[in-house]
C-alpha cells in the first residue's frame, strides 16, 4: 500500500533475501530513504548462530527485540537483548549474534546509512552448496566487512 510516497508493509512482509541462515525482510533499503538507512526485520531460528565476529566499517546498525531473544556479543561485552530491548552496534566494533534460546527470536535492524541490502543480496547469489570461504571474504571486502575470526591456516 502506498501512503503519498511512503507505504506500510505488516509484519514478516516486505522483500525476502536468502542469506546467512536467517529470515530476512527488507523493509526499507536506498532507494525508499534516498541511501539514508535500510531497515530489516530478521527471524533467527532456535538454536542458530548468526553470521560470525565482524565489523563494519560503513554503516552502525541498531537492534530492537520483537519477540523471543537474543544474545549479542559487542565490542567484547554479552548482551542479551528481549522483547522491546534496542541495542546500538556502532561501525568499526566487533560483533555478533546468536539465538540459543528454544523460541525464535525476531529483531528489527536499522543500518545507515544505507546499502547492506546489496550485500545481503550478493550473499544470496553465491552458488549453491558449501560456501567458497575466498568468495565471501571478497564479498564482505567490497562492502566494507571484515571478518574478525583466526583463518583455518592460523
Amino acid at each position: 500500500m502506498t501512503l503519498g510516497g511512503g507505504y506500510m508493509l505488516p509484519s514478516r512482509e516486505g522483500r525476502a533475501i536468502a542469506a546467512i541462515g536467517l529470515g530476512i525482510t527488507v523493509k526499507a533499503d536506498g532507494k525508499s530513504t534516498r541511501d539514508a538507512y535500510s531497515m530489516f526485520e530478521y527471524a533467527v531460528p532456535p538454536e542458530t548462530n548468526g553470521p560470525p565476529p565482524h565489523l563494519h566499517t560503513r554503516e552502525d546498525e541498531s537492534f530492537i527485540c520483537l519477540a523471543g531473544k537474543m544474545d549479542v556479543s559487542l565490542g567484547g561485552e554479552e548482551f542479551t537483548i528481549g522483547h522491546g530491548d534496542f541495542l546500538f552496534l556502532p561501525r568499526d566494533v566487533v560483533h555478533a549474534f546468536r539465538n540459543p534460546y528454544a523460541e525464535e527470536a525476531r529483531v528489527v535492524s536499522v543500518v545507515s546509512p544505507a546499502g547492506l541490502e546489496r550485500y545481503y543480496q550478493a550473499l544470496a547469489d553465491m552458488p549453491p552448496g558449501p560456501k567458497d570461504m575466498t568468495l565471501m571474504k571478497s564479498i564482505m571486502a567490497d562492502f566494507g566487512i571484515e571478518l574478525q575470526i583466526p583463518s583455518e591456516a592460523e
